[in-house]
């Protein structure tokens, strides 16, 4: 999970500040030491942190911080906000022709996932945004990367314009010429990479952008390669001039220095990140709300658009019945849990729950194959274990494990999710926050589970 290592760091540094009743100046730099630390080890730039911490210790012994009666709060408070500032403050869209076509150059260094994640750009732009674009095949270079593109297109329904192993720039006029006789409103250019920076590459794409001129350059670089991540955004910001950064295999890279790095070393904006494999695994990227993920603080507004992009009325109506009446069963759970298989990657969305119930949830590690083992479980329960699961007793539980193949401790382990579940779909269908963390403004159902409603305003720290 993105940012993983980071975050436990630095919630271990601020813990031991929230331990003490008064801060002193000495406590500040003290762990701002942890803070530095933590961010080297998170790959991030000497230069990133020692602006950055410079920054914070400025402001937090400089200011009322340390007069102030939750002065803990107040550093984690300046954090968060400096947090955000280095990751460019707030979310920057693309850039949109005012007289369609709309064209998007994806470049980026080969292995990166310029191929996969132009696709998934494309994806998001027709269901998110309602556009018709058009992906355009101009690496001839690299054995089946046409066919690899027109593979996910086909899995995304969006058309592919190719021409087989002819020049680039050539098929790249012609693609823009098609998308306007078509009427396709956005064009995404997959050009070549290379396995490094060379003359030849730079000479091809810069060839491209004079014919076509498009509206964004969008590069795409890997997040786990950290530093060299950051090297290659430069290069390419130097020859070309990019207008925006594709971060991807985010979810694979506990450290995250690549994204901390990224807009302070160039000043370009990473605009989008890649989250997953799964070609609906993409994400604006909102520099606040990641810094909230960072911090351990959740992102219930990534989680809320998620929701709502999944929502199930009937199903939530009737869950909010259920709800009310204290009745949770088995069934219900196994239906929820479907729901939230639609809204993406089960681990990811935990991480953007508050507090210790996002944690618990990120450590159960649900994944596919284990609610395949949980059907089977419940399918093997008669009709009055799935509705009254406090009658499973040992004899039961070891009924139902031979039943389904299992063993007893799957049996417990789906109860233990289940309890996990049933606490969280109380909490948020009486607007609130798990374990207590407030109470959240116009909440009412989530998915099948509940959907959030008008809740615009960040939790803030006082």
């Amino acid at each position: 999970m993105a940012f993983e290592g980071l975050s436990e760091k630095l919630n271990a540094a601020f813990r031991r500040l929230r331990g003490k009743g008064r801060i002193t100046e000495a406590d500040v730099r003290e762990a701002m030491k942890e803070v530095r630390l933590a961010l080297l080890d998170a790959d991030v730039s000497y230069s990133v942190v020692k602006d950055f911490v410079a920054k914070i210790t400025e402001r937090a012994v400089g200011g009322d911080v340390l007069e102030s009666l939750t002065p803990a709060q107040q550093i984690i408070k300046i954090v968060n906000e400096e947090l955000t500032q280095l990751m460019g403050g707030g979310n920057e869209k693309l850039n949109m022709a005012s007289h369609p076509p709309t064209v998007i150059m994806m470049v980026g260094l080969q292995g990166a996932g310029k191929t996969t994640n132009g696709a998934k750009l494309a994806g998001y732009l027709k269901n998110n945004m309602g556009k018709r674009p058009l992906l355009v095949a101009c690496d001839v270079y690299r054995p089946a990367a046409i066919t690899q593109l027109q593979v996910v297109g086909e899995q995304l329904d969006i058309p592919v314009f190719a021409l087989g192993q002819v020049n680039p720039v050539q098929i790249s006029q012609h693609a823009v010429r098609y998308a306007r006789e078509n009427g396709f409103d956005t064009i995404l250019l997959d050009t070549a990479g290379r396995l490094h920076i060379d003359e030849q590459l730079m000479e091809e794409l810069k060839k491209i952008k004079s014919a076509v001129t498009p509206n964004e350059i969008l590069l795409v670089v890997d997040a786990m390669t950290g530093q060299d991540a950051v090297s290659a955004a430069t290069a390419f910001d130097e020859a070309l001039g990019i207008d925006g950064v594709l971060l991807t295999k985010l979810d694979g890279d506990a450290r995250g220095g690549a994204a901390l790095s990224i807009r302070a070393a160039t000043g370009k904006p990473i605009k989008f990140i890649g989250t997953g494999e799964k070609l609906d695994m993409i994400e604006l990227f909102h520099p606040e709300r990641m810094a909230s993920r960072i911090l351990g603080m959740g992102d219930m507004l990534s989680l809320i658009e998620k929701a709502e992009q999944t929502f199930d009325e009937k199903k939530a109506a009737e869950l909010e019945r259920k709800l009310k009446k204290n009745r949770f069963t088995l069934s219900d759970y196994m239906d929820q849990m479907a729901q939230l298989r639609k809204m993406g990657d089960l681990n990811q969305l935990a991480a953007m729950m508050p507090g210790e119930m996002g944690r618990q949830l990120s450590n159960t590690q649900i994944d596919e194959k284990i609610l395949v083992r949980q059907e089977a479980i419940i399918q093997s329960m008669t009709p009055k274990e799935r509705e009254t699961p406090g009658i499973l007793d040992a004899s039961r539980k070891k009924r139902i494990a031979a039943g389904c193949g299992l063993q007893v401790s799957d049996v417990n382990r789906l109860l233990k999710q289940y309890e996990l579940m049933l606490q969280l779909t109380r909490s948020l269908s009486k607007g609130r926050t798990p374990l207590g963390l407030g109470k959240m403004p116009n909440i009412g159902k989530i998915g099948g589970m509940s959907k959030m409603q008008g809740f615009g305003r960040k939790k803030r720290l006082k």
